[in-house]
């Protein structure tokens, strides 16, 4: 029969033993729409909570547009970098660090004169998926860690 320690000792096993899992979130920057001119931005924004591993991804047709990631001073005045442009026009950006983000679009007046540039504030930590449905309990190690708990047990 188990007795108290053991118990004690199982789920201290558990604690260690199961990984912190987050599930990223892709969002496609202005929906339908995409990266676009005279488009409200913000707007989109507003109400969506970014985190880190999360991703962006910029949707238009290619030559159209392209991505700059630029600081404050740059987004506020769309000052297009010399480099580091995205132009694929499926352009995925993983946020992997927490804080204000910009960004920009590098074509003629896209974004001084036509509002193309989105600001967001990525959060530190993603939060915690729900369990899968695809197993009662959603994670194999923590299936695992019952097993070796019954074993213990007896």
């Amino acid at each position: 029969m188990a007795t108290f320690s053991h118990i004690v000792v199982v789920f201290a096993i558990a604690v260690v033993l199961l990984p912190a899992t987050t599930m990223a979130t892709d969002y496609v920057v202005g929906d339908e729409s995409g990266w676009t001119t005279n488009y409200d931005y913000q707007a989109w924004a507003k109400g969506k909570t970014f985190c880190v591993g999360d991703n962006l991804v910029f949707k238009y047709a290619q030559g159209s547009h392209n991505v700059f990631k630029v600081d404050g001073a740059g987004f506020a005045n769309c000052t297009i970098p010399l480099a580091g442009g995205l132009t694929s026009g499926n352009d995925v950006v993983t946020l992997s660090t927490p804080g204000k983000k910009w960004y920009i679009c590098g074509i003629a007046t896209h974004c001084a004169d036509k509002n193309q540039k989105l600001v967001i504030n990525v959060d530190g930590m993603a939060p915690a998926p729900a369990p899968s449905s695809a197993t009662k309990y959603g994670s194999k190690s923590f299936m695992a860690v019952v097993v070796l708990a019954i074993f213990i047990m007896f």
